[in-house]
This record gives C-alpha cells, structure tokens and sequence, in this order.
C-alpha cells in the first residue's frame, strides 16, 4: 500500500482517493476533515496543511473550519475517551458531580488528556440512556446509576484493559 507523506501525517491511499473524489465538490472541506479525523482520531496540524496543498485552500479557511465546529479535534485524543452525559436526566442525578470527581482523579478538565495519554474526559449530551441517570461511558461500555464514588473502579478497568476508546 502506497502513502504520501507530510511531515508526521501519512494518508492511507483510501484518504487520498476520497481526498481527489471530494476536492471540487460543495462542502468538501467538513467532509474531508470528517475523513481525516477518522483516519488519524483528531486532526493534526500537518494533515490539515497537507490537506489544505491537496484542495487548494489556505489553511487560515481549513484551521478556521476547525476551530469553529466543537467535534473536531485539534489533539490526540486519550486511548480512553470518558464521556459523561450532561442531558438533562443524567444532569439533574448528579453528571456534575462525576465531571468534577473525574477531575479530581485525573487531573484533567473537560476535554482534556492525562498526561500519560490514557483518559480523554468529554461531556457529552443526552446518550439516550436516560432511566440509568447518570451515565457514563468509557469507550463503548455504558455505566449507569453510577456515584462519582464508582469512577476509581471503571477507571482502574479501563486502564489495565487498554480499551481502546477514542
């Protein structure tokens, strides 16, 4: 399988062929970059120059895009994404207090990675769960009716698994 190169961003031959499929099309720049962040898990700024070369836009336009839309991503993402879901169920039975003890734990904010790379926390809305209130996800795996003194056990689950999350 043949790559092109940019720096530290490699594009798989299928990111390439949608790339030239979607170049001069109508909103090719959201559906690129929805591409890339598939590819790579966020969007690093050598993929988005890269991308910018390809389509022919300045990156100002394609950083821009970025920067405008919460989904997209900027920085790699933890192995673990911790979502908590801030719907109004899962707020009102207590989501703020998990954020605020996932905190604690991990010393990260929302939206934010630990330092070794391994929990990204998100706040997220409604996951559709609602009559397990609150809810919190860690990859795929949904814990409801869950205290923020259950966390330490999901976290130390997740951790020793390497579930990939992200």
């Amino acid at each position: 399988m043949s790559t092109q190169t940019v720096e530290t961003a490699t594009f798989s031959d299928e990111l390439l062929k949608f790339i030239e499929t979607w170049k001069d099309k109508r909103g090719n720049i959201i559906m690129i970059m929805h591409r890339i962040q598939q590819e790579f898990g966020f969007l690093p700024w050598d993929a988005m120059a890269h991308m910018a070369k390809l389509i022919d836009v300045p990156l100002a336009k394609i950083y821009g895009v970025a920067t405008f839309y919460h989904y997209f991503k900027l920085e790699k993402p933890g192995r673990n994404k911790v979502a908590v879901c801030m719907g109004t169920a899962c707020y009102l039975k207590g989501a703020r207090d998990l954020i605020d003890e996932l905190s604690n734990l991990l010393d990260v904010g929302v939206d934010e990675t630990t330092e070794d790379g391994e929990f990204t926390v998100e706040s997220v809305r409604c996951v559709g769960c609602c009559g397990l209130a609150p809810v919190v996800m860690v990859g795929d795996d949904v814990y409801g009716k869950i205290g923020p003194d259950g966390l330490p056990e999901i976290l130390a689950k997740h951790r020793s698994a390497g579930t990939e999350g992200a």
